[in-house]
């Protein structure tokens, strides 16, 4: 699988989704804002309470949608939002409120580490790639991730559990399995890791307290 390849066709739909679309959940592949809340809500388990500052890396960021939640919620962070769409990060710009400390890059060379790292919805499309080669090339992804992360990481994947019929449907995108992905950061990132799957979506998210 050419690393190349996928990032050129994640940049085209996603790129090409926001235009159209615009600043929306639908704008990253939501089906809905319920959708988009529900998952933050879950990887937000990872932070620390609203009134203790911390910094945050959001690896796949799109159009900013998280900082604007975590604003919403009374957080006190400082954020790094990355995207390879340089459509995405135009959005988030343009959206940005005056007088906080977000920050946007296209280049992850760019980023610095963080005291947390969050990866939403980055892991799903897969188009073509074969099974295999995806999973390697997550697991690859996680190890930078984890590298960036000083205090903890999360992430979420579309679930094997998936009912057969709607796995069918879409072979261009990825179904993880949530025990695969607790064992492996278990054995490679922290003995602190909490796999969340029990807020009636067809996926799932871990946390990693490094």
């Amino acid at each position: 699988m050419s690393t190349e390849r996928v990032l050129r066709q994640l940049d085209e739909f996603f790129s090409e989704k926001v235009n159209r679309l615009g600043p929306s959940p639908q704008g990253v592949d939501y089906n809905s804002p319920e959708a988009q809340q529900t998952r933050f809500d879950q990887l937000m388990k990872l932070l620390p309470p609203p009134a203790e500052p911390f910094s945050l890396i959001d690896y796949g960021s799109g159009y900013g949608a998280l900082a604007h939640y975590l604003l919403q919620k009374g957080y006190q962070f400082s954020y790094q939002g990355f995207d390879i769409s340089e459509a995405m990060i135009q959005h988030a710009l343009r959206q940005k409120p005056e007088g906080v400390d977000w920050r946007f890059f296209t280049r992850e060379a760019d980023l610095t580490p963080a005291d947390y790292t969050i990866a939403c919805g980055i892991f799903n499309m897969k188009f073509d790639a074969d099974s295999e080669a995806w999973r390697a090339f997550i697991l690859e992804l996680l190890g930078k991730i984890a590298r960036l992360s000083r205090k903890g990481f999360g992430f979420n994947m579309l679930t094997s559990y998936s009912d057969p019929d709607r796995m069918a449907q879409r072979p261009d995108l990825y179904f993880g399995d949530p025990l695969f992905f607790f064992d492996y950061c278990k054995r490679n990132f922290s003995r602190n890791v909490a796999l969340l799957h029990d807020y009636n979506l067809y996926d799932w998210t871990i946390l990693v307290r490094l």
